[in-house]
């Protein structure tokens, strides 16, 4: 069993920023997993908000270029996602996920999300 875990939500002014963190643990590491962030408003779908792969390399949704960084830490097995610049329409439970296949095709895990509040 593989569990997620979110940290680093809150409430903040527009123009602010938080950082997100995302830990993995259980079996197997998150260095040989895709790692990404989604999204949900209440009421809407959930939609993608950045990924990382095995390689190092990044994937954002056009809402937040150019604002907002995913990283990883391997060794730690951490996903981050800072953002900056926040909007109000930011507001959302943000959720960590993860694909075992490596290259993001389809998720197997999922955290229990983060709540970030923009006003």
């Amino acid at each position: 069993h593989v569990q997620l875990v979110e940290s680093g939500g809150g409430s903040v002014q527009a123009g602010e920023s938080l950082r997100l963190s995302c830990v993995a643990s259980g079996y197997g590491t998150s260095n040989s997993y895709c790692m990404a962030w989604f999204r949900q408003a209440p009421g809407q779908e959930r939609e993608g908000v950045a990924s990382i792969d095995i390689d190092g390399r990044t994937k954002y949704a056009d809402f937040v270029k150019g604002r907002f960084t995913v990283s990883r830490d391997n060794a730690n097995n951490t996903v981050n996602l800072m953002m900056n610049s926040l909007k109000p329409e930011d507001t959302a439970m943000y959720y960590c996920a993860a694909a075992r296949d490596g290259f993001c095709f389809r998720y197997d895990y999922w955290g229990q999300g983060t709540q970030v509040t923009v006003s």
